[in-house]
């Protein structure tokens, strides 16, 4: 599934787009997590001007109206152009003025294309938690959301109502190199780990979305082009694989339905 920093990378592709004005509004197959709104073709004719991210939603602005754009777990935006051949599962595509084609490609039908108006603001933008990367999101913030939980940290830093985007590779790579426990339960975490876990969270995010994010599949950007930051993976998907610090093999354990990768050494379970 795509997480923050691929989202981040793909709206950072779509840029060139921006100004441009829609010529026309094809929709190949609107079976998504929520049906592609029927009147999606009054985007013909307006102008795009504005593409933000919040979680790992792309906001996308045109003259009249804004549209919410999710890539679900094998969701993809596709700049092309007439002459390249559509793939099967291209469910949407805005043609512009200057020819160039925006695809949304999408073999699982997880992500969604709707509206952004009151009820999916109220629905799926108002729920969310900090961005890792504001100044909102800090350690005495954090603090005061984990000082109740008794649920694993992982868990916790992955929910969306207490910071958004922090996903399993990210989550898990911040723990390994901060030596915490997965499943280390999220109230016995003392001040400075949690000052030094909101620095980790943040490094690791910049880090990646430098690197053009993730590639573990079929991930790629707008523009085709692939992300390299899981060549710098320490801990995630690593599991049976000697921890490159102290030679111990890495172990696997489910937490919340995610494989959570940890080192048995370097990261001790510890409780209050």
């Amino acid at each position: 599934m795509p997480e923050l920093p691929e989202v981040e990378t793909t709206k950072t592709s779509l840029l060139p787009l921006l100004n441009q004005r829609v010529k026309s509004v094809q929709v190949r197959d609107s079976r998504l997590r929520w049906p592609i709104p029927e009147d999606i073709s009054r985007l013909a004719g307006q102008r795009l001007t504005s593409l933000k991210r919040r979680s790992k939603y792309i906001l996308a602005e045109f003259e009249t109206d804004q549209m919410l754009w999710h890539l679900g777990m094998s969701g993809s935006f596709r700049v092309a152009t007439a002459a390249d051949e559509l793939r099967k599962h291209d469910h949407l595509i805005l043609t512009f003025d200057d020819g160039t084609e925006l695809r949304y490609h999408d073999p699982r039908r997880f992500g969604c294309i709707l509206w952004l108006n009151e009820e999916s603001q109220i629905k799926l933008l108002n729920p969310l938690g900090p961005e890792p990367l504001s100044e909102d999101f800090n350690a005495d913030y954090l603090y005061q959301k984990l000082k109740s939980k008794q649920v694993g940290i992982k868990i916790a830093i992955m929910d969306n109502h207490v910071v958004v985007g922090v996903g399993n590779i990210y989550a898990t790579e911040s723990l390994f190199n901060l030596g915490i426990h997965p499943a280390q339960p999220a109230s016995s975490l003392s001040k400075p780990q949690i000052l030094a876990l909101v620095q980790e969270i943040k490094r690791i995010l910049k880090f990646a979305i430098e690197l053009g994010g993730s590639t573990l599949r079929d991930y790629t950007n707008a523009m085709g082009e692939n992300g390299y930051f899981q060549q710098t993976l320490l801990a995630y998907g690593r599991a049976g694989e000697m921890c490159v610090n102290c030679e111990t093999l890495l172990e696997n354990l489910k937490l919340g339905q995610r494989a959570s990768v940890f080192c048995p050494q370097c990261q001790p379970l510890k409780r209050k």
